[in-house]
Order: C-alpha cells, then sequence, then structure tokens
C-alpha cells in the first residue's frame, strides 16, 4: 500500500490544518487521532476505514461537506477506488 501524502498548512497554537492527498491504493496508516478535528472534503469519493480489530467500512464524501469528529478516534483510511481522494483535515488544539 502506498503512503499517502500530507501538506500542513497552518499550524499555531490553536489549529493545525493538514491536506491529505490519497492517490488510488495508498493509505494514511494506523494512527490515533489526538485532538478533536473536521475533515472538508475538497473532491467527492469514497475512502475504506480499517478499525484496529480489522473491522473494515466505506464512508462516502461529498465535496464541500465537513464533518466533526472526537478525539481518540483510531483508524486507517484507504483509498480503494481509482480516483484520487483530497482533503482538509483540520485540528482543534486543547
Amino acid at each position: 500500500m502506498l503512503a499517502a501524502q500530507s501538506d500542513v498548512q497552518i499550524d499555531n497554537e490553536e489549529v493545525r490544518v493538514t491536506e491529505w492527498r490519497l492517490a488510488p491504493g495508498s493509505a494514511t496508516g494506523p494512527h490515533v487521532h489526538g485532538m478533536d478535528y473536521v475533515i472538508v472534503p475538497v473532491v467527492a469519493g469514497e475512502m475504506t476505514i480499517v478499525a484496529p480489530d480489522g473491522e473494515r467500512s466505506k464512508a462516502q464524501l461529498a465535496a464541500g461537506k465537513s464533518y466533526f469528529r472526537k478525539a481518540g478516534v483510531a483508524h486507517d483510511v484507504l483509498n480503494e477506488t481509482s480516483t484520487e481522494i483530497v482533503f482538509l483535515e483540520i485540528e482543534l488544539k486543547p
């Protein structure tokens, strides 16, 4: 599996904004979110989410339709489609 590409755009005392690009066949790698965060999809697409126990689910992304998650989420994010997935991750610092 290829590694997803990330570009930190803002990192200050309040927030960290990272652009994520997942080419077809790439993944973020297993990780745990240490902060509350908002995801802002840049393009529509479908991500595969893999939980620590191996359970797999699909997440549909609609361009510009944001969603929020609390700190502590643990998963790997995969692109098993034929098109690139692009989203902004906005982490809210305590």
